[in-house]
């Protein structure tokens, strides 16, 4: 079986304009997608080679230097199947799409060569 990395994205506009909501309608909403996605997680729990976790505070790295920034990336997961499609169709339906401009990248994890 080979292993896929599985990154769950948010645009940052989204996220900013989430945390505006009313705290009692965010509160609301986000308890009903956690429900909905710990049910999904239950039933797709021999998928996972790893169920992740969510990501935090980034740092980007360069020649230059090391700075501060943003990206899309809210959670990771590692699967495994036989191929991309295997690995990618079961999240066509995933609870996280219901986020306004939300998607699910799933992509293979090749082994670097020579470490």
């Amino acid at each position: 079986m080979k292993k896929f990395l599985v990154t769950y994205l948010t645009p940052t506009s989204v996220l900013d304009e989430w945390k505006k909501t009313e705290p009692e309608k965010r509160k609301q909403e986000e308890n009903k997608m956690q429900g909905e996605w710990k049910k999904w997680m239950g039933d797709h729990t021999k998928l996972f080679a790893d169920r992740g976790a969510g990501v935090g505070k980034t740092k980007r790295v360069t020649k230059q230097g090391m700075a501060d920034t943003r990206n899309d990336v809210m959670l990771y997961s590692i699967v495994e199947a036989d191929s991309l499609d295997a690995a990618a169709k079961p999240f066509e339906h995933h609870p996280h799409l219901q986020i306004p401009q939300s998607s699910i990248e799933v992509m293979e994890i090749n082994p670097m060569q020579g470490m």
